[in-house]
């Protein structure tokens, strides 16, 4: 059972004075590990993302500066990557404890926050 989410970020150096850099902005594919459903941050695409998007850009940014140690300048969502066995888990999730989704069936949280951002890849 594995899945990523995958985000576009574009990081900025900063120099000290009298230095200068080329370009001063890098643009970066970031892959985030997903905890299991039910386990850890697991909640992380319902409080960040919204409709296949970052919900809150700033938000999405400290936290991609947090996973970089770096500024970052922009950073979009592109996709949750998951595999079948994967999904089949963060759905059951999402059925079994439907309160903080309220109530809404597994298929229709999944589009309401990650739209169709989803890719399941079985190797």
């Amino acid at each position: 059972m594995d899945a990523a989410y995958v985000f576009r970020v574009t990081v900025r150096f900063e120099t000290a004075a009298g230095v200068d850099i080329s370009p001063e902005t890098v643009e970066a594919t970031v892959e985030v590990a997903a905890d299991p459903p039910g386990e850890g941050e697991w909640l992380f695409f319902r409080d960040a993302l919204w409709r296949g998007e970052v919900g809150d850009e700033r938000h999405a940014r400290e936290l991609a500066e947090s996973w970089l140690s770096v500024p970052v300048a922009d950073v979009s969502f592109s996709e949750l990557r998951l595999d079948s066995a994967y999904r089949e888990a963060l759905e059951d999730a999402i059925e079994s404890n439907p309160e903080p989704f309220d109530g809404d069936s597994a298929r229709d949280v999944l589009h309401r926050h990650l739209g169709s951002s989803i890719r399941v890849v079985d190797d």
